[in-house]
């Protein structure tokens, strides 16, 4: 099996070699040139996401979109020796438009819009923007269409084309680790759960754009193995006074509904936003496992979980121009979310041959309580130049606190009937603290330097306190109580540099040096502590060429190489036993090491979509979520984790999609993983080889001038997680929306999970453990949104579109 996945990467390798000198071959033949538009105001500052529309001047049905990027600056491939009209437009500002025709040596324009003095009442933004564009190492998804069909960020993710989101809460890009979620480019260091609520918590409509970071750079902390998505919040970019009052509903077996606002003013200089959101949230989950524990004994259990809560959410910040090319941003948030669980566990010990019942109980679990999270933003940038280079600086704290009680009890039916019970509380505080500083030079020759500093530093504390009670009597239950402290600090330095070689090949290369600290100490029930410090290199490569120019669509492929780190967590080190049920508990492992995980993919976009993508990882001392046997019966186990050994995965994913802006838009697209686990399990050697392939789609298709009807979805065709195998499964989804008012009014309709059938069966014959069972939720739902929007709308004038703009030497 080594030999094959040698060989197999070998033949990627040579594979794409060939692919890419052949497409480059290619390119020798197109008759197209790369023109680049710069757009600035009349203080020659450049203004970001302005709309350009490139028209050909003698068959103006030819026609191309695109918005620039955070400098103004935006790319196209047009015809030598042709006249085009070039019109412009970017709120708060005149349109342009404009006359120029490409020659070999004018490929570089630049153009200035004259501030918009008038304004009008009543603003409606209607994007064109692309559902997804690729942008150098990174996919830019606009949250825009999937928003009004849902009533949360979490919903938004998990109608994203091409991401997955599974039944825990985790994330999944390429390959089976799970992602990394960033919130304005800061990770927030929380567990699955955690970051699930704050998901939650996020109103739709406070999404500006979702960034998606398969192979990050060095630029980024190397802990994101899995990727990363990076959520980008609105923050006053819209120039006026704007906002929207959204409300929405949707109803499964139980129902939510939420109520948001926000308000955005940009005087040109100075910009402020405010967004808030209630919801009220139920739903249910029911977990259904059978498990093998003896020759003839088996553990039917049946858990059925009620989750309603209510959550309210804040978001605040502002931004101001400070005297030379400075810029000060302030932001922050801050959520509350309280819960009432209720969890009813079904447990029956039977045999096998005649289906006798040995034992029977009915467990109950009552969890109730509140979590807090507040996140404080302060970043400081100096722009250097107009062409891009700039000093950031950013601090920032993340506060997280949870506070649950939790009463329990067990009726025994039989083999004799009677009565224990109990209850706890547990209080765990979180507090996260970073500062870093990046510098960017845009330099001559096409040359640009990256570098930069970060420290972070996390403290967690972990109380709980447990009692039992039977006949009247209140004891401590010495066994799940339990106090644990971590902290973890985190020093790093990168370092990378990008160089344009010839017109359109670039070179991106870098590394990132990490110094990791970690301290954990248990300090009841037993004094026990363990302590990690290590430093560490993280290489990182990009290779980007324009390969050829077909009708108007640049062809451009990709290289990367990069090596990363997935850190254990407190949850996962802390040695203490978490009570599940009498039948299995949860042990953190401090001897966890942490995993290595080397990358390298290729992949292929076009006119900034992406296309196609192959890529490889090898990751050692792999840990994994595994159930060993706790007791000489077997009856108990417990769940932990453990480094197995090495895990290889080949993916392969391919997308295609129809340009958005038309009647109909589609994206369709395809993934293929290949997993092979090889180590030690139970001391006993472990093979596990694996393949799975998901399925997604995202239709949107314009009835009328005011209405569309979007439909979306995702198959899972022999999933895998961990060691569970799982069944096939998928979720269908659809809306249709109408704008009302002169648009300002959006009333929404949506069915989530049509067919019901995002529920899976699932298997695991490891070692000494062999279950099965069912896994299903409250995901069919029926939802209606209401959303009015609010503001200033620009007057639109008309400028000498045949006035032929001088162009720039490049």
């Amino acid at each position: 099996m080594k030999r094959f996945f040698t060989g197999i990467r070998k033949n990627i390798i040579r594979f794409f070699f060939f692919v890419f000198t052949a497409l480059l071959s290619l390119s020798l033949f197109s008759q197209q040139t790369e023109v680049r538009f710069k757009i600035t105001n009349s203080k020659n500052e450049p203004l970001p996401y302005a709309s350009f529309s490139v028209i050909k001047r003698v068959d103006t049905s030819v026609i191309q979109t695109k918005a620039a990027d955070s400098i103004g600056l935006v790319k196209f491939f047009l015809a030598k020796n042709t006249q085009y009209i070039v019109r412009i437009s970017s709120t708060n500002y005149q349109p342009v438009a404009k006359g120029i025709t490409v020659t070999s040596e004018h490929t570089l324009f630049s153009f200035v819009a004259e501030s918009l003095t008038k304004t009008m009442q009543g603003v409606v933004v209607t994007s064109k923007a692309p559902l997804m564009k690729q942008e150098d190492d990174k996919t830019i998804v606009d949250p825009e269409p999937i928003a009004a069909a849902s009533t949360n960020a979490y919903e938004i993710l998990e109608k994203t084309p091409g991401v997955f989101v599974d039944q825990d809460g985790n994330v999944y890009l390429s390959s089976m680790t799970p992602a990394t979620i960033y919130i304005n480019g800061r990770e927030m260091k929380m567990s699955t759960a955690d970051v699930a609520t704050m998901l939650k918590n996020l109103p739709p409509n406070a999404i500006s754009k979702i960034e998606i970071l398969r192979t990050p750079s060095a630029k980024y902390d190397a802990s994101g193995t899995g990727g990363i998505v990076n959520i980008v919040l609105k923050k006053g970019v819209k120039p006026g006074m704007t906002g929207s009052l959204t409300a929405g509903l949707q109803q499964g077996s139980y129902g939510n509904q939420f109520l948001s606002f926000n308000l955005n003013n940009n005087d040109g200089k100075r910009s402020s936003f405010i967004n808030l959101n209630y919801s009220k949230r139920n739903s249910f989950e029911q977990i259904a496992t059978n498990r093998i524990f003896a020759p003839d004994s088996m553990l039917a259990q049946i858990a059925y979980t009620k989750y309603p809560g209510n959550s309210y959410f804040g978001g605040y910040g502002i931004s101001n121009a400070w005297k030379r090319n400075w810029d000060v941003d302030y932001d922050g948030t801050i959520s509350y979310n309280n819960f009432n669980n209720n969890t009813d566990n079904r447990s029956a010990i039977k045999t096998i041959t005649n289906s006798d019942t040995l034992i029977n109980n009915l467990n109950r679990v009552n969890n109730n309580g509140f979590s807090l999270n507040t996140r404080q933003a302060f970043d400081l940038t100096k722009k250097i130049d107009t062409t891009g280079s700039q000093w950031d600086n950013d601090i920032f704290y993340n506060y997280n606190q949870n506070n649950s009680k939790q009463s329990f009890s067990t009726i025994y039916y039989s083999p004799v009937l009677f009565l224990t019970g109990g209850d706890g509380t547990g209080n765990d505080k979180r507090n996260l603290f970073t500062v870093k500083s990046d510098l960017k030079l845009k330099m001559k020759s096409r040359f640009t330097l990256e570098t930069g500093l970060k420290f972070s530093l996390l403290n967690f504390k972990n109380v709980a306190n447990y009692f039992d009670e039977g006949s009247g009597i209140r004891t401590k239950d010495f066994s799940r109580t339990n106090t644990f402290h971590y902290k973890e600090n985190i020093n790093a330095f990168y370092l990378q540099d990008s160089k344009t070689l010839w017109k359109d090949l670039i070179i991106k290369a870098g590394a990132r040096l990490e110094n990791t600290n970690m301290d954990g100490h248990q300090l009841i029930p037993g004094d026990t502590n363990f302590t990690i410090h290590r430093t560490d290199l993280f290489p990182y490569i990009f290779l980007s060429k324009k390969v050829i120019s077909i009708a108007g669509y640049e062809l451009r492929s990709y290289l990367v190489y990069r090596r990363t780190i997935t850190r254990p967590g407190y949850d996962q080190l802390n040695p203490f036993p978490r009570y599940v049920d009498q039948y299995l508990s949860e042990v953190g492992n401090p001897t966890l090491r942490p995993q290595f995980t080397t990358n390298y993919e290729a992949n292929i976009s076009v006119d900034e979509r992406p296309l196609l993508a192959i890529g490889y990882n090898h990751t050692k001392d792999i840990f994994t979520n595994v159930i060993y046997q706790a007791d000489s019966s077997n009856s108990v186990a417990y769940r932990t984790y453990d480094n197995l050994g090495t895990n290889k995965e080949i993916y392969l994913r391919g997308l295609g999609a129809i340009p958005p802006g038309k009647k109909y838009f589609f994206v369709i697209g395809a993934q293929f993983n290949h997993n092979l686990y090889q180590g030690l399990y139970e001391n006993k050697p472990l093979s596990f080889e694996k393949d799975s392939w998901t399925f997604f789609t995202y239709h949107q298709l314009k009835l009328d001038k005011r209405s569309q009807f979007t439909l979306s979805g995702f198959v899972r065709i022999r999933g895998l997680q961990q060691f569970y195998e799982l069944s096939n499964f998928g979720a269908l989804n659809t809306s249709i929306n109408r704008q009302f008012m002169k648009q300002k009014l959006v009333i929404t309709f949506s069915l989530n999970d049509i067919f019901y059938t995002n529920q899976n069966d699932f298997t695991i014959n490891q070692g000494s453990v062999d279950a099965s069972g069912n896994r299903r939720a409250d995901t069919r739902r029926f939802g209606m949104n209401v959303r009015y929007n609010f503001g200033i709308k620009k007057k639109e004038e008309n400028n000498d579109m045949f006035n032929i703009e001088t162009p720039e030497r490049n």
